[in-house]
């Protein structure tokens, strides 16, 4: 069994896909079956047999390798699609609907259009979703997407000076809370901590289990300790170090508890 990475949009998700026999070489195009229909998409790598192990969704079919007729209909769906974008917008606008529409696709075989929106409340577009479908004859989906979702759809660059993950390669979005942050003893600055779409950074989800493990009997700023018989104040804390500084008698000392329990 061969297993292959494919994603839909340049720099987009990927998503995996069984190529059963095929041997498909890195950027070649392919139609593939998805839950809602057929999809166009570009192989990007093939997966490790390790890789292939720990992937435990069902994986759907690579139906075939594309080919020059399968492409023009592929960009005749994206040249529709930004058409449809445009006219579900003024429609929006003339139901008095506040929505913004953001991207959207229609499936390979045309039987699905897919459109997402933003809006800051619920919307009632049932009688959008019919002037569409009486326009474009197919399944019209239209779904409202959170803040998180709309930087994962338009992409950007993070405070890191890279790509946006939720934009390329984070397939599954876990929860984040302001105590990872504490945790990891971030200054509370919404400027440092939240990202592009104004909500925390899920980052903050990729060493939360080693930062709780290596704060383990580390005290907090201000705590009072005791040091070699003597009771200081604790200045600051590096976590991943375990060490921490105190003020013993108008004198700072470091102590560093992995040099102890080294010992």
């Amino acid at each position: 069994m061969n297993i292959y990475g494919v994603v839909y949009k340049d720099k987009g998700k990927e998503y995996y896909f069984n190529g059963n026999d095929l041997r498909i070489p890195n950027n070649v195009t392919v139609i593939v079956d998805t839950n809602r229909g057929e999809q166009f998409g570009k192989v990007v790598k093939k997966i490790s047999q390790e890789e292939a192990n720990a992937v435990k969704d069902e994986l759907r079919d690579i139906k075939r390798i594309a080919t020059r007729k399968d492409y023009d209909q592929y960009l005749k769906n994206c040249k529709d699609c930004d058409e449809a974008l445009k006219n579900a917008q003024v429609l929006s606008d003339e139901l008095g609907l506040n929505m913004r529409f953001i991207d959207g696709d229609f499936t390979f075989d045309r039987k699905q259009l897919l459109l997402n929106f933003y809006a800051d409340d619920r919307v009632d577009f049932r009688e959008l979703a019919r002037k569409l479908a009486g326009i474009y004859h197919t399944r019209i989906e239209l779904r409202q997407v959170g803040a998180r979702d709309k930087a994962c759809i338009v992409g950007g660059i993070g405070i890191c000076g890279k790509t946006l993950c939720c934009a390329t390669f984070l397939n599954h979005m876990d929860t984040v809370t302001i105590n990872m942050a504490k945790d990891q003893n971030l200054a509370l600055n919404p400027s440092k901590i939240n990202g592009c779409c104004g909500r925390l950074l899920c980052c903050l989800t990729y060493e939360e289990d080693l930062y709780v493990k290596c704060s383990k009997g580390l005290p907090l700023v201000g705590e009072k300790v005791s040091y070699q018989g003597k009771i200081g104040e604790v200045l600051s804390v590096d976590i991943l170090n375990r060490c921490y500084k105190i003020l013993v008698n108008d004198e700072v000392e470091d102590v560093c508890l992995k040099d102890e329990e080294n010992t």
